[in-house]
């Protein structure tokens, strides 16, 4: 099984499209276009810097959680500053043990130059070790059966 693979790879399969907002966005209109996309968070992007990151996490604990006011409530005050940022070199299994020590479901991908290549989530790591797990079952199965290619 390869998790040796970089998460250039995933980004590579997925597309390397990154939704964003600024900062003084008010958070009901992140999570406006959240549903609008169908994505669970919102690189927060100021001065053409990623400052920030809001997910859903941040809408149930910081907002509705807290009682604020979402057409009131600006996305800097509740987004998670500072996110964990891997490049695209970073191996598969080495994501997979970021999202799982860290507890974060998103990973944003930059390059050496500072540029935004993508997002990895938690799902996209998971659906890539599932697929390459039922390959590797696959294989197994075709050489006990005697069908592997040889």
């Amino acid at each position: 099984m390869e998790t040796n693979t970089p998460v250039s790879a995933i980004l590579d399969e997925k597309g390397h499209t990154v939704h964003n907002i600024r900062p003084d966005a008010t958070t009901v209109d992140a999570v406006k276009l959240m549903n609008e996309k169908k994505v669970g968070c919102l690189l927060v992007i100021e001065n053409g810097r990623t400052v920030g990151i809001f997910t859903e996490r941040d809408v149930l604990v910081r907002i509705v959680g807290a009682s604020r006011d979402p057409a009131t409530t600006a996305v800097r005050d509740v987004m998670t500053s500072n996110p964990i940022i891997i490049r695209p070199s970073v191996t598969i299994e080495e994501a997979m043990c970021i999202v799982t020590e860290k507890r974060r479901r998103h990973l944003p991908v930059i390059n050496e130059e500072g540029e935004l290549l993508g997002l990895i989530s938690i799902g996209d790591l998971t659906r890539w070790i599932v697929r390459e797990q039922d390959t590797y079952v696959d294989h197994l199965l075709d050489y006990i059966h005697g069908r592997y290619p040889g």
